[in-house]
């Protein structure tokens, strides 16, 4: 038996184990579909690390890695079955097309892009892992508010909204930083970590959710303009850290942060909100394709495109039926979902 430090964890996976002679200590394979998730040394303790701190990358021979107690994880597709329900359904485009149109129907009924309501979908029935859903449900959300903007520029033209340019650049410099920054923390996180913090942030957007439609249009703060303009900052650089861990444009927090902040009418503020969160959502992205993760988006192809292409479709119907079901009727249905759907997220 290999030796252990004390307090270190023990190493996990021993399918694969195989004695080193040279270092004397037992390696361990991890078993498909994990990903070695390092402990680094700090004052001579093992402390959580990341991939990167692999001990090659102090200077050591990679032999000496048993010598570092690590986990293992899951941390991609390879466990889901071809046979199974989730591999089914990631083969079935029109499976894809419905529940990617649902999704869009629930957010465009509240003018919303509804990825909200999509990710944990991607978990729970398409069986993707944490950080591929969200990487999976940043794509689509970005294919949604593409092709939102022709629709809002007819519907609220560009001279409307050039005069609040202002409001974009105070909310664009610090959600621009926020998203590099949640994407960087959500690649990083363990995927057990990453459950429970998704699971958190739906409850938020559940809060949100109600907050901005069932109490009316927020009243604006009044507030000076170096306290606003700080304001803004924390509030862009928070939005792009939520919006980036989950994967979803921002626009429920979006919106009345623009409101309350900048006074600004809420049908200006919707359309105000894809501009900051399309450069937001790009610099993620950007983060994000330096992962190894964000391979999935080769290997399910047909299915985020065939996806997005619902969620498209869903969210102009959406919009066809706004208002059709009173608020107070739609608004705690939906809230509902995201809390039952945290549930479930926290409990994966």
């Amino acid at each position: 038996m290999a030796s252990r430090r004390p307090g270190s964890a023990r190493p996990r996976g021993a399918p694969g184990a195989a004695l080193d002679e040279t270092a004397g200590r037992r390696h361990v394979a991890p078993p498909p579909g994990c990903r070695v998730v390092a402990l680094r040394e700090v004052d001579g303790m093992p402390r959580p690390g990341h991939p990167g701190d692999l001990p090659a990358r102090r200077g050591h021979d990679l032999s000496l890695f048993a010598s570092y107690s690590y986990f293992s994880e899951v941390s991609d597709d390879s466990h889901v079955s071809s046979t199974g329900l989730a591999g089914r359904l990631r083969s079935s485009l029109p499976a894809a097309f419905g529940a990617g149109g649902a999704v869009g129907l629930l957010g465009g009924m509240i003018g919303l892009g509804g990825a909200e309501f999509r990710l944990p979908l991607l978990i729970g029935i398409f069986g993707f892992v944490a950080l591929h859903a969200v990487i999976v449900n940043k794509a689509m959300s970005l294919a949604v508010v593409v092709t939102a903007l022709p629709a809002r520029l007819v519907a609220v033209p560009y001279a409307a909204l050039a005069p609040l340019w202002p409001v974009a650049v105070n909310l664009l410099v610090g959600s621009l930083i926020g998203a590099w920054v949640g994407a960087s923390w959500a690649t990083r996180m363990r995927t057990a970590t990453l459950y429970k913090v998704l699971a958190a942030l739906l409850v938020l957007m559940a809060a949100a959710l109600v907050f901005t439609h069932l109490d009316g249009a927020p009243t604006a703060l009044a507030l000076s303009g170096p306290v606003r303009i700080i304001a803004g900052l924390v509030a862009g650089f928070g939005i792009g850290v939520v919006a980036a861990i989950m994967g979803v444009a921002g626009g429920e927090l979006l919106i009345p942060t623009i409101v309350l902040l900048y006074g600004v009418d809420i049908k200006l503020a919707g359309s105000l909100s894809l501009a900051v969160s399309l450069p937001t959502m790009i610099v993620a992205f950007a983060r994000y394709s330096r992962d190894q993760a964000f391979g999935v988006l080769r290997s399910n192809g047909r299915l985020v495109v065939a996806m997005s292409a619902g969620s498209v479709v869903g969210t102009l119907v959406g919009a066809l039926l706004l208002g059709v079901i009173p608020n107070i009727v739609l608004i705690p249905a939906l809230a509902l979902i995201l809390l039952v759907s945290a549930v479930k997220v926290w409990r994966h």
